[in-house]
Protein backbone atom coordinates (compact mmCIF):
# COMPACT_ATOMS: atom_id res chain seq x y z
CA UNK A 1 0.00 0.00 0.00
CA UNK A 2 2.52 2.50 0.97
CA UNK A 3 5.07 3.57 -1.94
CA UNK A 4 6.56 6.53 -0.44
CA UNK A 5 9.71 6.93 -0.71
CA UNK A 6 11.05 8.08 2.55
CA UNK A 7 13.77 10.25 1.58
CA UNK A 8 11.42 12.73 0.52
CA UNK A 9 8.60 11.91 2.84
CA UNK A 10 8.14 15.34 4.91
CA UNK A 11 7.64 13.57 7.97
CA UNK A 12 10.69 12.03 9.78
CA UNK A 13 8.66 9.53 11.61
CA UNK A 14 5.42 8.96 9.50
CA UNK A 15 5.10 7.64 5.92
CA UNK A 16 2.13 9.74 4.68
CA UNK A 17 0.78 8.75 1.28
CA UNK A 18 -2.36 9.69 -0.99
CA UNK A 19 -3.84 7.06 -3.27
CA UNK A 20 -7.08 6.63 -4.58
CA UNK A 21 -8.66 8.77 -2.04
CA UNK A 22 -7.13 7.60 0.87
CA UNK A 23 -4.96 9.24 3.32
CA UNK A 24 -2.17 6.81 4.59
CA UNK A 25 -0.36 7.26 7.26
CA UNK A 26 2.03 4.87 8.88
CA UNK A 27 4.19 5.58 12.29
CA UNK A 28 7.71 4.74 11.04
CA UNK A 29 9.62 3.68 14.34
CA UNK A 30 10.17 -0.30 13.81
CA UNK A 31 13.46 -0.42 16.11
CA UNK A 32 11.40 0.88 19.05
CA UNK A 33 7.97 -1.01 18.07
CA UNK A 34 6.43 1.81 16.69
CA UNK A 35 6.48 3.41 20.46
CA UNK A 36 5.06 7.15 20.71
CA UNK A 37 7.17 9.87 21.01
CA UNK A 38 5.87 13.33 21.05
CA UNK A 39 7.74 13.92 17.89
CA UNK A 40 5.47 11.45 16.15
CA UNK A 41 2.32 12.82 18.10
CA UNK A 42 3.18 16.03 16.79
CA UNK A 43 3.61 14.75 12.90
CA UNK A 44 0.57 12.69 13.35
CA UNK A 45 -1.89 15.79 14.23
CA UNK A 46 -0.20 17.26 11.21
CA UNK A 47 -0.79 14.46 9.05
CA UNK A 48 -4.41 14.21 9.89
CA UNK A 49 -4.52 18.12 9.07
CA UNK A 50 -3.30 17.68 6.06
CA UNK A 51 -5.63 14.94 5.08
CA UNK A 52 -8.78 17.32 6.35
CA UNK A 53 -6.81 20.01 3.79
CA UNK A 54 -6.68 17.53 0.97
CA UNK A 55 -10.33 17.37 -1.26
CA UNK A 56 -9.16 14.27 -2.55
CA UNK A 57 -8.48 12.52 0.75
CA UNK A 58 -12.51 10.59 1.52
CA UNK A 59 -10.87 8.46 4.53
CA UNK A 60 -7.97 8.35 6.45
CA UNK A 61 -5.95 4.67 7.37
CA UNK A 62 -3.75 5.05 10.18
CA UNK A 63 -1.04 1.98 10.28
CA UNK A 64 1.98 1.23 11.33
CA UNK A 65 5.35 -0.18 10.22
CA UNK A 66 6.15 -3.94 9.69
CA UNK A 67 4.12 -6.78 10.87
CA UNK A 68 4.92 -6.57 14.61
CA UNK A 69 3.66 -3.40 16.07
CA UNK A 70 0.77 -1.27 14.92
CA UNK A 71 2.20 1.39 18.29
CA UNK A 72 3.31 -0.31 21.43
CA UNK A 73 2.60 2.56 23.49
CA UNK A 74 4.40 6.29 24.58
CA UNK A 75 8.00 6.51 24.58
CA UNK A 76 8.53 5.21 27.84
CA UNK A 77 12.21 6.67 28.74
CA UNK A 78 10.07 10.17 27.93
CA UNK A 79 7.27 8.97 29.67
CA UNK A 80 9.61 8.31 32.82
CA UNK A 81 10.80 12.09 32.59
CA UNK A 82 7.45 13.58 32.89
CA UNK A 83 6.27 15.83 35.89
CA UNK A 84 2.90 16.21 37.93
CA UNK A 85 2.24 19.70 35.87
CA UNK A 86 3.26 17.95 32.49
CA UNK A 87 0.60 15.06 33.14
CA UNK A 88 -2.15 18.09 32.90
CA UNK A 89 -0.81 19.05 28.85
CA UNK A 90 -3.49 17.88 25.87
CA UNK A 91 -0.82 15.87 24.75
CA UNK A 92 -1.78 12.41 23.39
CA UNK A 93 -4.68 13.05 24.57
CA UNK A 94 -5.93 16.09 22.75
CA UNK A 95 -4.08 14.44 19.91
CA UNK A 96 -6.61 11.47 19.72
CA UNK A 97 -9.61 13.85 19.71
CA UNK A 98 -8.49 15.81 17.07
CA UNK A 99 -8.61 12.35 15.14
CA UNK A 100 -11.95 11.64 16.76
CA UNK A 101 -13.26 14.84 15.57
CA UNK A 102 -11.90 14.18 12.03
CA UNK A 103 -14.58 15.21 9.18
CA UNK A 104 -13.83 12.36 7.41
CA UNK A 105 -13.91 8.60 8.16
CA UNK A 106 -11.05 7.08 9.92
CA UNK A 107 -9.33 3.32 9.97
CA UNK A 108 -6.88 1.77 12.44
CA UNK A 109 -5.37 -0.96 10.85
CA UNK A 110 -3.87 -3.08 13.44
CA UNK A 111 -0.68 -5.40 12.07
CA UNK A 112 0.69 -6.32 15.51
CA UNK A 113 0.55 -5.06 19.37
CA UNK A 114 -1.68 -2.16 19.83
CA UNK A 115 -0.82 -1.59 23.77
CA UNK A 116 -1.19 1.71 25.76
CA UNK A 117 -1.15 4.93 23.81
CA UNK A 118 -1.11 2.74 20.53
CA UNK A 119 -4.29 0.89 21.81
CA UNK A 120 -5.97 4.79 22.52
CA UNK A 121 -4.84 5.59 18.98
CA UNK A 122 -6.94 2.72 17.72
CA UNK A 123 -9.83 3.51 19.93
CA UNK A 124 -10.20 7.30 18.51
CA UNK A 125 -10.52 6.11 15.16
CA UNK A 126 -14.28 5.15 13.40
CA UNK A 127 -13.35 1.66 12.67
CA UNK A 128 -10.72 -0.93 13.74
CA UNK A 129 -9.50 -3.70 11.93
CA UNK A 130 -6.79 -6.38 12.94
CA UNK A 131 -4.97 -9.32 11.67
CA UNK A 132 -5.29 -12.33 14.26
CA UNK A 133 -2.04 -12.22 15.67
CA UNK A 134 -2.50 -8.26 16.89
CA UNK A 135 -2.49 -7.89 20.88
CA UNK A 136 -4.18 -5.07 21.96
CA UNK A 137 -4.49 -3.77 26.05
CA UNK A 138 -3.72 -1.24 28.07
CA UNK A 139 -1.17 -1.97 30.53
CA UNK A 140 -0.78 1.08 32.24
CA UNK A 141 -1.41 0.01 35.95
CA UNK A 142 1.60 -1.98 35.78
CA UNK A 143 3.91 1.01 35.51
CA UNK A 144 1.55 2.68 38.14
CA UNK A 145 -0.12 4.88 35.65
CA UNK A 146 -3.46 5.03 34.01
CA UNK A 147 -4.62 5.11 30.34
CA UNK A 148 -5.13 8.48 30.19
CA UNK A 149 -5.18 9.04 26.38
CA UNK A 150 -9.16 8.68 26.67
CA UNK A 151 -8.38 4.65 27.58
CA UNK A 152 -10.50 5.07 30.62
CA UNK A 153 -13.36 6.44 28.43
CA UNK A 154 -13.65 5.11 25.41
CA UNK A 155 -13.01 1.75 25.72
CA UNK A 156 -15.70 1.27 28.21
CA UNK A 157 -18.44 3.07 25.46
CA UNK A 158 -16.96 0.49 22.80
CA UNK A 159 -16.91 -2.71 24.76
CA UNK A 160 -19.24 -1.93 27.80
CA UNK A 161 -17.66 -1.31 31.55
CA UNK A 162 -17.45 -4.52 32.87
CA UNK A 163 -15.55 -6.03 29.86
CA UNK A 164 -12.82 -2.51 30.33
CA UNK A 165 -12.59 -2.73 34.16
CA UNK A 166 -11.28 -6.42 33.46
CA UNK A 167 -8.81 -5.39 30.19
CA UNK A 168 -7.86 -1.96 32.54
CA UNK A 169 -7.34 -3.54 36.17
CA UNK A 170 -5.57 -6.62 35.11
CA UNK A 171 -3.83 -5.30 32.09
CA UNK A 172 -5.50 -8.27 29.79
CA UNK A 173 -3.82 -8.25 26.39
CA UNK A 174 -6.64 -9.39 23.87
CA UNK A 175 -5.73 -11.00 20.10
CA UNK A 176 -7.51 -10.24 17.24
CA UNK A 177 -10.37 -12.76 16.88
CA UNK A 178 -11.15 -12.19 20.42
CA UNK A 179 -11.07 -8.52 19.98
CA UNK A 180 -13.74 -9.22 17.21
CA UNK A 181 -15.87 -10.88 19.16
CA UNK A 182 -16.12 -8.35 22.18
CA UNK A 183 -16.78 -5.50 19.76
CA UNK A 184 -12.92 -4.02 19.37
CA UNK A 185 -12.42 -4.16 16.34
CA UNK A 186 -15.13 -4.69 13.22
CA UNK A 187 -12.83 -7.17 11.86
CA UNK A 188 -9.99 -9.88 12.23
CA UNK A 189 -8.40 -11.55 9.16
CA UNK A 190 -5.27 -13.20 8.60
CA UNK A 191 -2.39 -10.76 8.05
CA UNK A 192 -2.11 -11.69 4.47
CA UNK A 193 -5.79 -10.99 4.08
CA UNK A 194 -5.40 -7.39 5.94
CA UNK A 195 -4.99 -4.80 3.35
CA UNK A 196 -8.11 -7.01 1.31
CA UNK A 197 -10.46 -6.16 4.00
CA UNK A 198 -9.07 -2.38 4.78
CA UNK A 199 -9.57 -2.09 0.76
CA UNK A 200 -12.82 -3.11 0.73
CA UNK A 201 -14.10 -1.24 4.17
CA UNK A 202 -12.39 2.20 2.60
CA UNK A 203 -14.20 1.43 -1.36
CA UNK A 204 -17.88 1.20 0.95
CA UNK A 205 -17.28 4.63 2.79
CA UNK A 206 -15.48 6.39 -0.41
CA UNK A 207 -19.35 5.63 -2.45
CA UNK A 208 -21.17 7.61 0.08
CA UNK A 209 -21.79 11.72 0.38
CA UNK A 210 -18.98 13.07 2.08
CA UNK A 211 -21.26 15.61 4.27
CA UNK A 212 -23.26 12.58 5.28
CA UNK A 213 -20.09 11.03 6.34
CA UNK A 214 -19.24 14.36 8.24
CA UNK A 215 -23.17 14.29 9.62
CA UNK A 216 -23.18 10.88 10.64
CA UNK A 217 -19.64 10.70 12.44
CA UNK A 218 -20.63 13.94 14.44
CA UNK A 219 -24.52 13.20 15.29
CA UNK A 220 -22.99 9.94 16.85
CA UNK A 221 -20.19 11.30 18.78
CA UNK A 222 -22.26 13.99 20.45
CA UNK A 223 -25.04 12.18 20.53
CA UNK A 224 -23.78 9.31 22.55
CA UNK A 225 -23.56 10.76 25.95
CA UNK A 226 -26.62 12.86 26.05
CA UNK A 227 -30.36 12.31 26.52
CA UNK A 228 -32.48 10.79 23.59
CA UNK A 229 -34.14 13.71 22.97
CA UNK A 230 -31.50 15.63 22.71
CA UNK A 231 -29.93 13.33 20.56
CA UNK A 232 -32.59 13.10 18.52
CA UNK A 233 -32.70 16.53 17.77
CA UNK A 234 -29.32 16.52 17.31
CA UNK A 235 -30.29 13.83 14.72
CA UNK A 236 -32.91 15.43 13.09
CA UNK A 237 -30.94 19.04 12.93
CA UNK A 238 -28.04 17.07 10.73
CA UNK A 239 -30.57 15.55 8.85
CA UNK A 240 -31.60 19.12 7.74
CA UNK A 241 -28.49 20.32 6.90
CA UNK A 242 -27.95 16.92 4.59
CA UNK A 243 -31.26 17.49 3.08
CA UNK A 244 -29.92 20.90 1.72
CA UNK A 245 -26.84 19.95 0.08
CA UNK A 246 -26.58 19.24 -3.74
CA UNK A 247 -25.08 15.58 -3.12
CA UNK A 248 -28.58 14.77 -1.43
CA UNK A 249 -30.14 15.75 -4.96
CA UNK A 250 -27.35 13.66 -6.50
CA UNK A 251 -27.41 10.87 -4.76
CA UNK A 252 -31.32 10.46 -4.88
CA UNK A 253 -30.82 11.25 -8.64
CA UNK A 254 -28.51 8.88 -9.24
CA UNK A 255 -30.40 6.28 -7.35
CA UNK A 256 -33.56 6.88 -9.62
CA UNK A 257 -31.41 6.93 -12.63
CA UNK A 258 -29.36 3.41 -11.52
CA UNK A 259 -26.01 5.29 -11.99
CA UNK A 260 -22.82 5.62 -9.76
CA UNK A 261 -23.31 9.23 -7.61
CA UNK A 262 -20.87 11.90 -8.15
CA UNK A 263 -20.85 13.22 -5.14
CA UNK A 264 -19.14 17.20 -4.99
CA UNK A 265 -19.09 17.62 -1.13
CA UNK A 266 -21.35 20.16 -0.99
Amino acid sequence: MFTTNNSKNRFQYLLFEVNEGIGFIKINRPEQRNALNWETLLELEEAINLCEQLSEVKVIVITGEGKKSFAAGADIKQLQERSILEALLPGMQATYKRIENCSKGTIAVINGYALGGGCELALACDIRIAADHSLMGLPELNLSIIPAAGGTQRLGRIIGKGRAMDMILTGKLVGGKEAEVIGLVSRSVPYEQLWDAVKETTSQIMKKGPVAVQLAKMVVHRGFDVDLDTAMMLEKMAQSIAFGTDDKNEGIQAFLEKRTPNFLNR
